[in-house]
């Protein structure tokens, strides 16, 4: 299958290109020769260009679009994650149409419908949130609904919902919370007490090339380990799996909140372009319970974890 990727040099697309360039002929979008350098140990094709030059021939032959790439900050304008996040998919949506694709894959995130609650137990009926404070939250949910109204009988159009994406190769969560511990900058929030789901990038890659021929039309499916887990036990395995102690100091939630909520509206009334100490979406989201029920995705894509939340620790110890 000639499948068209963005986002190839980041955790997720940079998993999917090395795993299905064994059995599938990729085309990467590349903005950069550093971004060619991390795609170069896999069969793929790099093009040079961003979401905002594209061209009909970076489509040619192309069936299949896996959207991985998106602006995740943690800092930024509201304009920047805009672009990053919406205007950038409405472009390649529309490219994409125009070429005859058949199939478009976007890689969403639950927190299209975080707006600061606990989300319990939640499946894909859970309704996206008429308000929410987090522009990750505010633009992963506008571009939802841009590909999920995209689609038409002869373009499908598919949002895939990880939560938590984990593994060999993070680089995001991991790196971010060893900095933390290692600056010495690092407490839990109500002593990481509040349950989580999570994704194993081997499980996220399994589900996304299931999701090239299965799951129906204008759907979105939760992709998850299929277990719960408290944010102490995971983050104490994930951080033991690199030989590192997480330290027991803990804010009570309320504190967390209200000390990012001041001290990010200090940097944006300052106009600070550097990342603030401490950040309302990241702390929020570890303050609530995230429990996801992934039944439709066993249902439509005949999506099963391929490895436990067991399995993937032992596996970082390799």
């Amino acid at each position: 299958m000639k499948i068209l990727l963005t986002g190839g040099s980041g955790f997720v697309g940079g998993a999917i290109a090395k795993m299905f360039s064994e059995k599938h002929e990729i085309r990467a979008l590349s903005r950069s020769s550093e971004s060619d350098q991390k795609l170069s140990p896999y069969n793929v094709q790099c093009v040079r260009g961003d979401l905002f030059s594209l061209h009909e021939s970076m489509f040619h032959g192309i069936e299949v679009v896996i959207h991985c790439a998106a602006f995740v900050g943690p800092w930024g304008t509201k304009e920047d994650f805009w672009k990053g996040n919406v205007l950038g998919t409405k472009n390649l949506l529309q490219f994409a149409k125009n070429a005859g694709v058949k199939r478009f894959l976007h890689m969403g995130t639950e927190a299209a419908i975080f707006s600061g609650s606990d989300l319990i137990g939640i499946d894909e009926s859970y309704p996206y949130p008429k308000n929410t404070p987090y522009l990750y939250s505010i633009t992963k949910q506008e571009a939802e609904k841009q590909v999920l109204a995209a689609a038409t009988d002869d373009y499908e159009c598919i949002v895939l919902r990880p939560r938590l994406v984990w593994g060999k190769g993070d680089t995001s969560v991991l790196p971010t919370v060893m900095r933390l511990v290692k600056e010495g900058n690092f407490m839990w929030i109500d002593h990481g007490k509040k349950l989580t789901s999570t994704t194993n990038i081997k499980n996220l890659v399994h589900a996304t090339e299931l999701a090239l021929t299965k799951g129906k039309n204008k759907q979105i499916y939760f992709l998850t380990d299929d277990e719960y887990i408290s944010y102490f036990d995971f983050l104490t395995q994930y951080l033991g799996a690199q030989n590192l102690q997480i330290p027991n100091k803990s804010v009570p939630a309320f504190l967390a909140s209200a000390a990012a909520h001041l001290i990010e509206s200090i940097w944006r009334v300052l106009k600070i372009r550097k990342e603030p100490p401490l950040m309302r979406f990241a702390t929020d989201v570890m303050a609530r319970t995230c429990t996801i029920n992934i039944n439709k995705a066993k249902r439509e894509l005949d999506y099963s974890p391929i490895v436990n939340i067991k399995q993937g620790m032992a596996e970082l110890l390799l």
